[in-house]
Formats: C-alpha cells, structure tokens, sequence
C-alpha cells in the first residue's frame, strides 16, 4: 500500500505508490512529453538535441532529461540526445557517468580493496607475532 508524501513539482500531499509526483503533475508531464514526442517523431527534428528541444517546444530542460533517462526518448531513435554525466558534466547518453568517471571510480574501489586487503595481513601478522619474554633476568 502507499504511503503519504509531497509532491516534489507542487508540494500537494498525495499517496505515493510508483511516482514521485501526485496524478495532476503527472498528467501536466503527460502532455509535455507528448509535445516533445510529436515534436521529435517530424524528420527534420530527429537530430535535435535538448537545448534545440526546449526551444522548440517551451518543456523544460530537466523534463526532457528525465524522459531520456527514463527511455522514454531514446538515443538509438534519436542520436542527439545527451544529458551530462552526473560526476563531471561530460555528455551521454546512458547510464549516470561517463566512460571516464566510471573508470575512474572503479580504479578507486580497487586501490580501496587492496589497501583493506594488506590491513587485513597486517593484522594476521600481528596475531601471529609471538614475543618471547626471558622470566630469568632481572
């Protein structure tokens, strides 16, 4: 069952169930991402990108992107959509980071796991240090 929250485009309460925003935003999207569609199927405005969209349409900028990232527009049918990389900025067309800042992000999480790997020898290490303690001297 849902559960009471705010929209996030009006602040009306409502019961969230799928969507983030109540039954009037949504319908408002609706309509907006039907302008965009009938906008984009006419062939001369297939290789339009955002910027071109929203000028051609008045649907905000933000809107046109969650209809990409939720492929509702998609880039194989439309090769200019692009959206930015959510670390650096960079241009794509899927996913939430580019191809650098992935990589990058993978090469950090294995540098991570090798430096816990050799904290974690050091510590067997030290667990396994006998000290040999001479009670004869005093």
């Amino acid at each position: 069952m849902g559960e009471l929250d705010n929209c996030s485009n009006c602040g009306k309460l409502y019961v969230k169930t799928t969507r983030n925003v109540c039954q009037d935003c949504f319908k408002e999207e609706e309509k907006k991402f039907q302008l965009v569609y009938e906008f984009m199927k006419k062939r001369i405005n297939r290789q339009a990108t955002i910027p071109e969209i929203y000028e051609g349409t008045g649907v905000e900028e933000d809107l046109i992107i969650k209809f990409v990232k939720e492929n509702r527009l998609r880039a194989s049918q439309f090769p200019n959509l692009t959206y930015p990389c959510d670390k650096c900025g960079s241009p794509i067309k899927e996913g939430k980071l580019c191809g650098s800042c992935s990589s990058g992000l993978a090469t950090d999480l294995e540098i991570h796991s090798e430096r816990e790997e050799l904290k974690r020898k050091k510590e067997e290490q030290a667990n396994k240090t006998y000290f040999a303690v001479d009670k004869g001297k005093k």
